[in-house]
């Protein structure tokens, strides 16, 4: 592949267009609300029985987040190197994209009763999410050059966030009108959406598929393959920790990242619950965060221009606290609406900022950049899993979910004073 290639760049965005409507319209937006009220119909509460098991609803749905980013986690190492050691970045990210997109497709089913079938589903639409991406951040030093890469990075969330608001409006559309479109109501509506995303997932990232090219090696897997992905982040870390910035930047983007990530995941159920919120409501605000989260990411690239990697992603941070502070003083749905404004501003942007940041430390003419990316995700994953299981078990233990988002401020602070003794180094100092 040409590197700044016009035509690759916007194809390798374009994987955006096509994934985030399932973070954003699924994991975000609508599957959580419908998630709570339809286990409560079926239930006649909070409380649930999965697979023998009474568990409450909420605490249920952040084990399960925990859990399908752990099953990520090990899956990582393995596949990127095997990617690597195979030069097939792209057959891998195709086969996580299939396997999470007909996952989400599969929610359409789900109607409450059913909760181990609506967990299994969402567990295995997760881990194609998060595994297709591993492999779709990987191709950024290969496309862009270091100069570029801002500027890239920020156009991907930015065609990302345009695509979920088209969908995420539809969707609107759909669950505020039901009976105009042929639905007995805003339950299948809703699950009709379900199905909506996963098709327009599957199709679209067939636009990076004709564009991007896979490196092939002719290597054939064998025992020793299947592990090298071990050894190839055993490497990964033995060269960061000779980069003694790059190890720093990585300890600060794990601590910041449990709270960004744990908040970003379950904020529609703390907004459900703690504020009462409701799908139609919901959807409003995602919309509010994800027209703000376009601006943002370019804001937040122009900051790093200006000032800096360093200054930009601290900023951002120091918002972030601001944020979980707020919501859990937060009462009223009129200033939850202000609130998601801003964290939309910082959603884009950290997001963003984090992954050309990343993309700057790794060494020039690195061919394996999966494995490289692999250590970074494999660092965001470990995070999320921890940062959801605190969260699952401040709630469990305190009953509010105010008391969990406000402990994130914990791990925000961790990372930002481990930031601020970081020195970021480019590849090329």
């Amino acid at each position: 592949m040409i590197l700044d290639d016009k035509k690759t760049i916007n194809a390798w965005c374009s994987y955006d267009w096509a994934n985030s409507v399932y973070n954003l319209i699924v994991t975000t937006a609508i599957f959580p609300i419908y998630y709570a009220n339809a286990t409560q119909a079926a239930f006649g509460g909070d409380l649930v029985t999965f697979f023998g098991i009474e568990i409450d609803s909420s605490v249920l749905y952040s084990y399960a987040i925990s859990f399908s980013f752990l099953i990520a986690v090990i899956l990582y190492p393995v596949l990127s190197g095997i990617a690597d050691y195979r030069g097939a970045k792209k057959s891998y990210m195709r086969f996580f994209t299939y396997l999470g997109s007909l996952a989400c497709m599969g929610l359409f089913f789900f109607d409450g009763a059913n909760i181990e079938i609506g967990i299994l589903l969402a567990i295995t639409a997760s881990i194609g999410y998060a595994s297709s991406v591993v492999f779709y951040n990987a191709f950024l030093p290969e496309i862009a050059s270091e100069s570029k890469m801002d500027a890239v990075s920020a156009k991907g969330f930015s065609m990302g966030y345009i695509g979920s608001v088209l969908l995420l409006i539809v969707s609107l559309v759909l669950v505020q009108m039901p009976e105009t479109f042929g639905f007995d109501g805003a339950g299948s509506a809703t699950q009709f959406v379900f199905l909506l995303v996963g098709l327009w997932w599957f199709g679209f990232a067939h636009i990076a598929f004709a564009r991007l090219e896979d490196r092939p090696t002719k290597n054939k897997i064998t025992s020793q393959v299947l592990s090298a992905g071990f050894r190839e982040l055993q490497k990964v870390f033995t060269s960061l920790k000779e980069r003694a910035s790059a190890l720093r930047y990585l300890s600060s983007f794990f601590f910041y990242s449990m709270g960004v990530q744990s908040v970003m995941l379950l904020a529609p159920l703390f907004a459900a619950k703690e504020i009462g919120m409701e799908s139609v409501e919901m959807i409003i605000v995602i919309l509010i965060i994800q027209l703000v989260a376009i601006g943002g990411a370019y804001l937040f690239a122009w900051i790093s221009i200006l000032k800096g990697n360093k200054t930009s992603i601290m900023l951002a941070i120091i918002i972030w606290i601001g944020i979980c502070i707020m919501a859990y003083l937060i009462q009223d749905k009129t200033s939850f609406y202000g609130l998601a404004a801003v964290l939309g501003l910082v959603m884009g942007g950290i997001q963003s900022i984090s992954r050309s940041t990343y993309s700057k430390l790794i060494p020039e003419g690195t061919k394996d950049t999966a494995s490289y990316f692999s250590f970074y995700d494999v660092t965001e994953k470990i995070a999320i899993v921890l940062g959801t299981l605190t969260y699952g078990a401040i709630l469990s233990l305190t009953g509010t979910m105010r008391n969990s988002i406000l402990f994130m401020t914990l791990f925000f602070g961790i990372g930002l004073l481990i930031l601020f003794f970081t020195k970021l180094q480019s590849k090329e100092d």
